[in-house]
C-alpha cells in the first residue's frame, strides 16, 4: 500500500483547504472524506464571515477569485446593538482605512470551490479509508471520532443554546452593512448576502437558549417573521424567510492536546468558540496557514510527524484561539445577564467604546486577522 505523506481527515473546509496547501508544497496527501465538486448540494443555509487573513489564504489557494459572485459579499459597515435604549458600537471601513471588514460567503458556493480545485492538484488523492501516513492532520470537527481514539481530551461547556441559521430577504438593501443585537440572553447576527436576492438578502444567525430557540423552529413562517422584525425594529427593512431554518447546538471547547507523536488538530476538532464574533472558520483557516508555515519551514531531517515540530504550531496558535474562546466567552456572559446595574454598565460601555477610536482600531485589526 501507498505511504502519503500526510492523511488529513475531514473534507469540511479546513481540511480540503489544508489538503490543497500541503499539495501545493508538493507533499503527497490523502485527504480522507466525500468531495464532488459536480454533486448537487442540499440546502445550506450557513453563511460565513471571513477576514482578511481567511481570504488572503483562500486567494493563494487559487480559491477566492473563482468564487461566483453572487457568493460573496463585503462588509463595509457593522452596527452593534445593546439591549438599552440608544447602546450602540459601530464600525466602517472607511473609518478605520481598510477596503472593507469582512467578507460574507456562502458556505455552499465555498465547499464546491474547494472541491473543484482539489480535481486539478495533482499530489492530492481523495481516498474512502485511512491509509499509511507520516502525518495525520485531524480536521474533522467538532465530534472527531479519530480525536477520541487517540484519547484527546475535549472538555466542552454546553452554552444551553442554539444557533437558528436562514436565509432572508429585506424590503430595503442591505449596502453591504452587517447588524448584530446583543440582548437578554440571545443574540440576532444579520450578514449581508447576495443570495437569493442581489443586495436584499441577510445571513440570519439567532443564538437562543435551547427552550427558546426550539419553540422558534416550531413557529410557522408568518409567526417566526413576526418575532424576527420586532427585534429589528424595521431597521434594516421589513425581513421575510427565503428558506427553511436549521439548527446546531452551542458551545465553547478546547481539546488537550493539540498533537502528539505523527498527528495534529486544527479546525473544530482543536477548538470552539461562540459564533457571535463570526470567528469559527477564521480561526481554522488560521489553523491552515499556520501548519503549511511550519511544515513547509522544518529542518530537512525532521519528519513531519516530528512532536517538536508539531510544538511549534501549537505555540503559534495557542494563545490566539484560547483569546478568541475567552472574549467570545466574557461577551456573552456579560451580555446574557439580565441584571439590572450589569445592563446599565454593558450599554454605557458600548457607548464609550463607539467613541475610543484607537480601540476600535485594535479590535479591527484583531477581526481581520492583522
Amino acid at each position: 500500500m501507498q505511504t502519503y505523506d500526510v492523511l488529513v481527515r475531514g473534507s469540511g473546509c479546513v481540511g480540503r483547504s489544508l489538503a490543497l496547501a500541503l499539495g501545493a508544497q508538493g507533499l503527497r496527501v490523502a485527504l480522507l472524506g466525500t468531495v464532488d465538486a459536480s454533486e448537487s448540494q442540499r440546502e445550506d443555509l450557513r453563511s460565513y464571515a471571513l477576514n482578511a487573513a481567511s481570504v488572503a489564504l483562500l486567494r493563494k489557494l487559487k480559491v477566492w477569485d473563482s468564487l461566483p459572485a453572487a457568493a460573496i459579499s463585503p462588509v463595509y459597515d457593522m452596527k452593534i446593538h445593546g439591549d438599552g435604549a440608544g447602546a450602540l458600537l459601530e464600525f466602517s471601513a472607511w473609518s478605520q482605512g481598510v477596503a472593507e471588514l469582512a467578507f460574507i460567503v456562502d458556505a455552499a458556493a465555498l465547499e464546491q470551490q474547494l472541491a473543484t480545485a482539489l480535481q486539478f492538484s495533482p499530489h492530492v488523492q481523495v481516498v474512502d479509508a485511512p491509509v499509511p501516513a507520516t502525518l495525520t492532520a485531524l480536521c474533522e470537527g467538532r465530534a472527531s471520532a479519530a480525536r477520541a481514539d487517540l484519547g484527546v481530551s475535549f472538555n466542552v461547556k454546553s452554552y444551553g443554546q442554539r444557533a437558528i441559521a436562514a436565509r432572508l430577504r429585506s424590503a430595503l438593501p442591505h449596502q453591504g452593512q452587517a447588524q448584530q443585537w446583543f440582548r437578554s440572553p440571545d443574540v440576532l447576527a444579520l450578514l449581508p448576502i447576495d443570495a437569493p436576492e442581489p443586495g436584499a438578502s441577510y445571513g440570519l444567525v439567532w443564538s437562543l437558549p435551547e427552550v427558546r430557540a426550539d419553540e422558534m423552529l416550531a413557529l410557522d413562517a408568518l409567526a417566526f417573521e413576526a418575532a424576527l422584525n420586532e427585534v429589528c425594529a424595521g431597521s434594516v427593512g421589513r425581513l421575510s424567510l427565503a428558506s427553511g431554518r436549521a439548527a446546531w447546538p452551542l458551545a465553547l471547547a478546547r481539546a488537550e492536546p493539540m498533537q502528539g507523536p505523527g498527528w495534529v488538530l486544527l479546525g473544530d476538532a482543536a477548538h470552539l468558540v461562540h459564533p457571535l464574533a463570526g470567528q469559527g472558520l477564521n480561526l481554522g483557516l488560521a489553523d491552515v496557514a499556520a501548519l503549511t508555515r511550519v511544515l513547509a519551514a522544518r529542518e530537512a531531517w525532521r519528519p513531519l510527524g516530528d512532536e517538536r515540530l508539531l510544538r511549534r504550531y501549537v505555540r503559534e496558535r495557542q494563545l490566539d484561539t484560547w483569546a478568541m474562546g475567552e472574549l467570545t466567552d466574557g461577551l456573552l456572559r456579560v451580555f446574557a445577564s439580565e441584571a439590572v446595574p450589569l445592563r446599565q454598565l454593558r450599554n454605557r460601555g458600548l457607548n464609550a467604546l463607539n467613541s475610543v477610536s484607537p480601540l476600535k482600531r485594535w479590535l479591527t485589526a484583531r477581526a481581520l486577522g492583522a
